[in-house]
This record gives C-alpha cells, sequence and structure tokens, in this order.
C-alpha cells in the first residue's frame, strides 16, 4: 500500500487496492500517483479537499514535456477522478489528455558483433574484493541480459519475476508483472534454463531466503534506471551506435520473423505463438515488427514471386495521370 499524505490519501489508497486487485497496476502508474499526492500535500498544504484548482495544476502540460510524456504522468490521475465520482466523493471535470504522438523512434538493429562484444563486456564486469553490490551484479547482469536477449521478455517483467514464477525444472517463466492485465507464459530455450539454474544456485548462498529472482541488495526490485544504467556501461565498452536494453526485445521480435522466410502456410501460427509468448494482448502488437524486420519486402518477393503480384491489386499510377 502507497504511503499517502496528502488530504486525500485515504482514497488514494483505496483506489490502489482497488486498481490492484483488478490486476490493473504497475510502476509507472504507482511513482506518478505518488508524485501527484506530494504535489497536493505541498502546493495545498491547507486545502480541506481536492479542488478544480489542484488537478488541473497538475494536468497541464509542462513546457518540457511532450504530449506522450503528459499522457504518462496524468494517465493515473484521471483514471483516480473516474473511479471517485463514481463513488460520489467529489465531482470534477476530467482533464482533457494529450492526443497521443506516434513514436518516430527505431530500435537499434544489432549485429552479431555488437552482440557478442556487449555479452563479453557483461561477463567481464570488474569487482571491488569482499564487495557484496559488486558479486551480486557480476553475477545478475549476464544472466539477466541474456534472458531479455533470448525471450523477449520486457524489461520491467523480468525485473520483477520473483522465485515463485520461475521453474527452472521445465523451463517456464509465468509472467504475472507486466503491462497492463495480460498474464502469460514463457518457455525458456534449454541453454537459457541451464544458465538461470547456475545463476540461482550463485546466487543463492548469497541470498538463501529471496523474494525476487533477480534481487536488490536488499532483495528488493532493481529500479528501472539499473537496467538501462548498466546496460549503457557496457554496451559502450566496445560499441558506439545509440542503442537500449528495450532493444533487445525488438531484434528477438525480428530474428524470428526473419527465421520463418520457408514456413509457408506456417507463418501466420508461428506469429500467434510469438505474439503470446511476448505478452501481446492482440496480433496487431505483434505485426508491428513486420516494419522493423530488415529486407522484409526482398523476403517476401523471394518466396512468394508473381502469385504477390497476383494478390496485390495493380493500381493506377496517379503522378502519370
Amino acid at each position: 500500500m502507497m504511503a499517502c499524505q496528502s488530504i486525500i490519501a485515504d482514497m488514494l489508497e483505496q483506489f490502489v487496492d482497488y486498481r490492484k486487485a483488478s490486476a490493473c497496476w504497475s510502476e509507472t502508474y504507482a511513482g506518478n500517483l505518488r508524485l501527484f499526492d506530494r504535489y497536493c500535500s505541498e502546493v495545498f498544504p491547507d486545502a480541506c479537499q481536492l479542488t478544480q484548482e489542484m488537478v488541473d495544476g497538475w494536468c497541464k502540460k509542462r513546457e518540457t514535456e511532450i504530449n506522450n510524456s503528459c499522457r504518462s504522468r496524468i494517465n493515473v490521475v484521471i483514471a483516480f477522478l473516474r473511479y471517485a465520482k463514481a463513488r460520489g466523493w467529489f465531482n470534477l471535470t476530467l482533464s482533457v489528455i494529450p492526443q497521443n504522438t506516434p513514436r518516430t523512434y527505431i530500435p537499434h538493429a544489432f549485429t552479431e558483433e555488437e552482440l557478442s562484444d556487449f555479452f563479453k563486456a557483461c561477463d567481464h564486469i570488474a569487482i571491488r574484493k569482499n564487495h557484496f553490490y559488486d558479486q551480486l551484479r557480476k553475477i545478475t547482469v549476464p544472466v539477466f541480459f541474456r534472458l531479455l536477449y533470448s525471450s523477449g521478455l520486457r524489461t520491467n517483467e523480468a525485473r520483477q519475476l520473483e522465485i515463485n514464477d520461475v521453474d527452472l525444472e521445465n523451463g517456464i517463466i509465468n509472467i504475472r508483472q507486466t503491462k497492463g492485465y495480460n498474464q502469460h507464459r514463457v518457455v525458456l530455450h534449454d541453454s537459457m534454463r541451464e544458465l538461470m539454474g547456475k545463476y540461482d544456485r550463485a546466487v543463492s548462498p548469497l541470498m538463501p531466503d529471496r523474494k525476487h529472482f533477480f534481487p536488490a541488495p536488499n532483495d528488493k526490485v532493481h529500479p528501472r534506471r539499473w537496467v538501462q544504467d548498466n546496460f549503457k556501461k557496457l554496451w559502450r565498452v566496445y560499441n558506439h551506435a545509440y542503442a537500449t536494453a528495450y532493444a533487445l526485445r525488438h531484434h528477438y521480435a525480428t530474428k524470428n520473423i526473419n527465421s520463418w522466410k520457408h514456413e509457408g502456410f506456417d507463418f501466420h501460427a508461428r506469429l500467434l505463438y510469438l505474439s503470446r509468448s511476448m505478452g501481446h494482448s492482440v496480433l496487431e502488437s505483434t505485426k508491428y515488427y513486420y516494419s522493423l524486420t530488415p529486407n522484409l519486402a526482398d523476403i517476401m518477393e523471394e518466396l512468394t514471386n508473381q502469385s504477390l503480384n497476383d494478390i496485390l491489386p495493380d493500381l493506377p499510377d496517379y503522378e502519370e495521370e
């Protein structure tokens, strides 16, 4: 439960409990609601109730924000206002959420050499003598990033894995902490299952009663920054192109799609399996990776030859007309 401190603390905590019970809660929601609670407490210390001024002040787009950042920050507050209105606590006007702006960022397309160099850097992390954090990091980081690479997990899904979520005997991961309510399971490659088993045997003596599979030193979930900070530091040991840890998920999807070039009618079935494994609620989310798959048009032409032209209509050339 969140430790809220504003005039609406009790209401916020009820809302949090409700959303968690509905499996509709996330770290992003928690962080932004905590900031809203602090804003109400510090900017309006004498307020007796939540007012329109307080809501409008928080939801107003800031000069330093883009539309998507503002949406991410205020979504949880809008959800809380709807929840409160339905219970008759107050009747405030819901702020207008800025229109979503399509992202133009294209994830980095890893080369085999880049990945080899990155994992080499992961395997050669230096540690200070008898320094517990360094020891834990040296054991955890190489396995954590190999899991992202080999399974397509979201970074937050891997961070929040608990011991009970990982079945090392059968090589199955149960993803409970994910985007929205979309619990799913991921089957590990045998080599990844063996590697995670070695990791578990190595880290268990250091933290024998740990709750999380990849624990921080205090057995809490690593913060989001831990992932990117470690990725950036190790990536730059040998590589210079811009890349993020999340691009490993994109690489997993495009690598799979490219490997199906001779599957024929099984292509759609494999795409469905990939979609479910990656935790997509609709197939359209997985189809997005078509646009990220290198040389996909050439692959399709190679496989279909003239039949592709028979399927696609011969549209008139409006520019010539």
